[in-house]
């Protein structure tokens, strides 16, 4: 799946088949469904991919403050720029991680 694909699919109902968790938060976060993306991401706290996500589903929500300590859990800068660029750049980088 690459990018397009994986955007395409936001528009079904159900995520699709075999994507990782971190993935099917980014695509519930995609659709606006943030509760559903954050309860995905906090049950594998810890897990690198996890928590660049919950990163930035606190940037998303608006919460700075817990955004940064999960970016500097990653060992990653906060972004400043648009979410949905963002959040392309993440899903492109989990995609390509296999």
């Amino acid at each position: 799946m690459d990018l397009a694909a994986f955007t395409l699919s936001t528009k079904n109902s159900e995520p699709p088949p075999g994507l990782s968790p971190p993935l099917v938060a980014l695509w519930h976060a995609t659709r606006g469904e943030w509760e559903q993306a954050h309860q995905i991401v906090q049950r594998c706290e810890g897990d690198p991919h996890h928590d660049w996500v919950h990163a930035h589903l606190h940037r998303v929500e608006g919460d700075l403050g817990n955004a940064g300590y999960w970016y500097r859990r990653v060992g990653r800068p906060m972004p400043r720029g648009d979410l949905a660029a963002e959040r392309e750049a993440i899903v492109a980088a989990l995609l390509g991680s296999g």
